[in-house]
């Protein structure tokens, strides 16, 4: 008898444990908010990314978590855009292949348009809002800021680059955006899309001459450490696009969707000085390293930059009314 009762009593006992837990499970339960990019560890899009995730978190209170996931973790930019889309994912930091998702973004992709960051900021609002925001909308994407990937530079592992004959031949790895491929074939290249995280394979390997990307991609990635030459052509300025899928960030809670669009806005002037401090220390790190650095003629690569904007301007509606904006917003 005394042994039954200690076994309904076991019984009870755990029964009440277990509804204990049911109970206790839902005011533990945490919305997890997904934020994927392709930045490695110590990369611009690691430290912005994080900083974002802390301002976010602050806000969220508890009420849902921001987590970072770096270095392709989640797919390339290409993966993750989709991933949004279909509502597995719930923000990425996708940069030139947003000129691919939505026509009018190819406007960053044409050469030298953007001047300086103050430049930037004066086409965001004047152009990037009223006119191409609601075209990304169109796509089932909802862009939440407008950060920075950087100014782009060449590195090869053939020759110094100093006008765009020099690119004649190189095998050249490009980001998935049309308009990137279409200004280097325009210079001589022979441009190859491909995703980021294959770069250094590819470019240890010899299957790419070489590539362009911003300071804080080559030296996170260490792509220096398999070229030669950096060539200082900053021939593109690459705006990231904190963006989220729009049917599943218009079905989050009104308060969580205020803290995240908040904490993206206010981490934008966080992007600008982090990137803008961390320009001249990586150029010193990479040339440390020992790849040779040189100048480019800025002027021969603006002469060769004129047909894309003219295949540009006539492919894209109402992309030459756009570009003649952001050239008159750059005028002193």
């Amino acid at each position: 008898m005394a042994l039954r009762r200690s076994f309904r009593s076991g019984l009870l006992n755990t029964a009440l444990a277990g509804l204990a837990l049911v109970g206790v499970a839902p005011a533990i339960a945490q919305t997890e908010i997904k934020f994927g990019h392709v930045g490695e560890p110590g990369s611009l899009y690691q430290v912005i990314g994080d900083e974002f995730a802390r301002r976010a978190n602050a806000l969220l209170a508890g009420k849902a978590k921001v987590v970072v996931y770096g270095s392709s973790q989640l797919g390339g930019d290409k993966e993750m855009l989709q991933k949004l889309r279909l509502g597995t994912l719930d923000l990425s930091l996708p940069s030139t292949i947003m000129s691919s998702e939505v026509d009018l973004i190819g406007m960053f992709e044409m050469p030298y348009i953007v001047k300086d960051r103050a430049h930037m900021a004066r086409i965001e609002k004047e152009i990037f809002w009223p006119d191409i925001a609601p075209a990304v909308e169109k796509k089932g994407l909802k862009v939440l800021a407008v950060w920075e990937n950087g100014y782009r530079h060449l590195t090869n592992n053939r020759r110094p680059i100093t006008v765009p004959d020099d690119l004649k031949g190189i095998k050249l790895r490009v980001p998935e955006g049309k308009w990137r491929v279409k200004m280097f074939q325009n210079y001589g290249a022979s441009p190859s899309p491909m995703k980021f995280s294959e770069l250094f394979t590819a470019l240890q390997t010899g299957v790419m001459d070489g590539q362009e990307n911003p300071f804080t991609q080559i030296y996170s990635s260490k792509l220096h450490e398999v070229q030669k030459f950096l060539s200082l052509s900053g021939h593109v300025y690459s705006p990231a696009f904190l963006t989220a899928g729009l049917k599943r960030f218009s079905a989050q809670p009104e308060p969580i969707r205020t803290a995240i669009e908040t904490a993206a806005r206010e981490t934008q002037v966080f992007v600008y000085d982090t990137a803008a401090r961390a320009e001249k220390d990586l150029l010193d790190k990479i040339r440390a390293s020992g790849i040779q650095v040189n100048e480019v003629n800025k002027d021969a690569f603006i002469a060769a930059s004129r047909p894309t904007y003219e295949e540009f301007g006539k492919e894209v509606a109402g992309a030459k009314a756009l570009i003649d904006k952001a050239v008159a917003l750059g005028r002193p």
